[in-house]
């Protein structure tokens, strides 16, 4: 009874949401800060794409906005010559909707929507749990910016700061998505990074 009522209160929350929210505040460091494991065990280190602009995104299996890796996969084909990064960060935070092991994971999302996009291993995304990079976008946030659902999605400039957070039920192609990566798309790369790209 417990899980259906925060289900209900999260999905409640989602709807509700602004569709995009800028940081409420600055927080040090940057995204380049921080290291997952991707999703075949190998280190990914946020800093080895330092100059281009990154899509964070937690994703799920199987939830009602499963279908938006489709999307997530067009702004990779879209976007990744003009030097944007999709990153999607498998969860089970939310209905457990993500229950799989990593390689049926990758072997969904590559079968299913034909992901080439960097996927991480599975990941808490909210509470005391969260990977620190949630951490760290959540206190720059502050509580209306942290997920409250599957596919919430951040992006990040070619400087590794947060630019903005993006709501679940916001398509990944949609005009204000693609208007805010076309913004951030525009920003050069810090010329410490240029060389290292």
């Amino acid at each position: 009874m417990r899980n259906l009522w925060t289900m209900a209160v999260s999905l409640i929350a989602m709807w509700t949401a602004a569709p995009s929210l800028a940081p409420s505040k600055s927080v040090p460091g940057s995204a380049y800060d921080f290291e997952f494991k991707a999703i075949d065990g190998k280190p990914m280190k946020l800093s080895d794409w330092r100059g281009k602009a990154l899509l964070v995104v937690n994703t799920a299996s199987f939830c009602g906005f499963t279908k938006q890796y489709a999307g997530l996969q067009t702004l990779w084909t879209r976007y990744e010559k003009a030097g944007l990064v999709v990153i999607g960060v498998p969860s089970n935070d939310f209905g457990e909707q993500e229950p799989k092991s990593e390689g049926e994971i990758k072997t969904f999302c590559e079968g299913a929507f034909g992901v080439t996009f960097p996927l991480t291993s599975k990941e808490h995304v909210i509470g005391e749990a969260a990977h620190p990079f949630y951490k760290w976008v959540a206190e720059a946030m502050g509580p209306s910016g942290v997920p409250n659902w599957n596919f919430h999605k951040y992006l990040i400039g070619r400087d590794g700061h947060l630019v903005r957070s993006f709501a679940t039920k916001l398509e990944p192609t949609s005009e204000e998505l693609t208007g805010w990566i076309d913004k951030a798309l525009a920003e050069p790369a810090p010329a410490s990074s240029a060389l290292q790209n």
